[in-house]
């Protein structure tokens, strides 16, 4: 299954702040499809988590609402990560500390 043909679009590259407000409109099948998906792939624990508790959710008599928009804002779009370091992009030069040389405090400077 690709994931043009998963409930939700970009599934995958859904944030898991986000994910939860997702489900809500999804019925118990949609929810088996993403659940079988995730443990598929992905098989990331909060995610699997929050399928199961809408599953158990469904179960004990909650109902879909609202629809899952077709492009999911957070997933789409944004500002593309700078393909090279540049001086522009460079984090503040740091000088190390005076115990030692950061990748091994023991080590005196020289």
């Amino acid at each position: 299954m690709t994931d043009r043909e998963l409930p939700i679009p970009d599934f995958d590259h859904v944030p898991l702040g986000n994910l939860a407000e997702h489900l809500v409109p999804l019925d118990r099948d949609q929810l088996g499809v993403l659940l079988e998906h995730e443990t598929a792939h992905g098989g990331r624990l909060p995610v699997l988590e929050l399928l199961r508790h809408r599953i158990e959710a469904l179960d004990a008599g909650a109902e879909p609402k609202g629809s899952v928009p077709a492009d999911l804002p957070e997933v789409s779009g944004g500002t593309p990560a700078p393909a090279e370091v540049s001086p522009a992009t460079a984090g503040p030069k740091i000088n190390p500390p005076s115990q030692g040389v950061p990748t091994n405090p023991a080590q005196p400077r020289r």
